[in-house]
C-alpha cells in the first residue's frame, strides 16, 4: 500500500484515525498543535511529525484527514484542496451552509475529492438496512427513528445537536434518499446554559414519511438504535448489542378486522452480517477514492444535506418553531 496520507490532530478521535491508516499502510505523517503528542505517534507508528504548512508543501501526500474542531474545518480543507490534495473532514463538514459549499467550489475547483466522516455510513449493519429498504424487504417506509444516548462526554464548544445527530441524520437522509421539509427540536440545557445537553430532532418529508433523532449525553445508559418502519416488516440496528443481533427484522403484520386495524405480532429474526470496523471502512473508502478519483459515498454535497439538516435543527430550537429547509 502506498504511504500516501496524512492524519492533521491526534486527539480523541483522531488517534483511531491515524491507527487505521497505518495499519491499512498509508499513513505517512502525523500533525497536533501538542507537538509531544504528535512525536508520540510518529515514533510508534514510523511516520514523519510534519507541521500544517509542510504536510501542503509535500508532493508525497496525496489526501489529508482533518480530524481537528469543527470550525477549523473549512478553511484548513480549503487550503488542502488548494495545494492539489484530497480532504477527508471530520463530521459535521463545516459550520454553516456558506463554508460548506466554498468547500464543495474548491474540491471541484481543484480536482480533487473531498469527504466528510459519518461514519455509521459505512457501518456493515447499516449498509444491511440500506440494502432492505433498496430491495423492497421492508416495503414502502412510514418511520423512522434513531437514538444515540449516553453519560458523557460533554461538550462546551458545540452542543448535543452538533456532537451526535450527524450521524443519525446521515443515515436517514441515505434511507430515504430526500431532504426533510420540515424540522422541529425540542431540546434542554441542564449542565451549561444555552448547550442543550438533550433534544428531539423531528423531520417531514415530501414523501409522507417522518423521522426523529433523540440525542442526550446526560443520559443513564448508552443507546445507539436505529429502528426503520415499513409496510412490510421493520428492521432494527442496535449497535449496542452483540454481533450476531445488532440487525434485527420484525415481520408484524398490520391488518383490519371489523373495520378496524390490528397488529399481528412475528417472532424477530437476526440477520447474519459480516462483520468489519466500520472506521476500517471508513479509512479504505477514501484511499480507494484517492486511487480512483471517484466521488465518496459521503461526499461534501451529502455533508451539506446533513448540514441543512442541523442548521434547520438549531434555528427550530432558537426560534422555537418548525423551520423549513427551504427557507435556509
Amino acid at each position: 500500500m502506498k504511504k500516501n496520507i496524512a492524519v492533521v490532530g491526534c486527539g480523541h478521535w483522531g488517534r483511531n484515525l491515524v491507527r487505521n491508516f497505518a495499519e491499512l499502510g498509508s499513513l505517512v505523517a502525523v500533525c497536533d498543535p501538542n507537538d509531544q503528542l504528535a512525536q508520540s505517534y510518529a515514533e510508534q507508528y514510523n511516520v514523519g511529525n510534519l507541521s500544517f504548512a509542510a504536510i501542503l508543501n509535500s508532493p508525497a501526500i496525496e489526501g489529508v484527514v482533518l480530524a481537528v474542531p469543527a470550525p477549523l474545518h473549512a478553511s484548513m480543507a480549503i487550503e488542502v484542496m488548494s495545494a492539489g490534495k484530497h480532504a477527508y473532514v471530520e463530521k459535521p463538514l463545516a459550520m454553516n451552509r456558506i463554508e460548506a459549499e466554498a468547500m464543495i467550489v474548491s474540491a471541484k475547483e481543484n480536482d480533487v475529492q473531498l469527504m466528510v466522516g459519518h461514519l455509521l455510513q459505512y457501518h456493515p449493519v447499516f449498509m444491511a438496512v440500506r440494502e432492505l429498504v433498496e430491495s423492497g424487504e421492508l416495503g414502502a417506509l412510514s418511520y423512522i427513528y434513531s437514538n444515540r444516548l449516553s453519560f458523557g462526554k460533554v461538550r462546551s464548544e458545540e452542543d448535543v445537536i452538533w456532537s451526535f445527530a450527524p450521524h443519525d441524520i446521515s443515515m436517514i437522509l441515505s434511507l430515504t434518499g430526500q431532504e426533510p421539509e420540515l424540522v422541529r427540536t425540542q431540546s434542554s440545557s441542564i449542565l451549561q446554559p444555552n448547550i442543550a445537553d438533550t433534544a428531539t430532532v423531528h423531520m417531514e418529508f415530501k414523501s409522507a414519511l417522518k423521522a426523529h433523532v433523540s440525542v442526550s449525553w446526560l443520559h443513564p445508559y448508552k443507546e445507539q438504535k436505529l429502528v426503520v418502519v415499513g409496510k412490510n416488516a421493520m428492521a432494527v440496528f442496535d449497535d449496542t448489542k452483540p454481533w450476531g443481533e445488532k440487525l434485527a427484522l420484525y415481520r408484524h403484520v398490520v391488518q383490519a378486522t371489523d373495520g378496524l386495524p390490528s397488529l399481528e405480532k412475528a417472532e424477530v429474526e437476526y440477520l447474519e452480517v459480516p462483520q468489519s470496523e466500520p472506521l476500517r471502512n471508513e479509512c479504505q473508502h477514501f484511499l480507494d477514492v484517492i486511487r480512483e478519483n471517484t466521488a465518496p459515498l459521503t461526499d461534501g454535497d451529502e455533508g451539506l444535506s446533513v448540514l441543512k439538516v442541523l442548521s434547520a435543527a438549531s434555528l427550530s430550537e432558537s426560534k422555537n418553531e418548525a423551520v423549513r429547509l427551504a427557507i435556509l
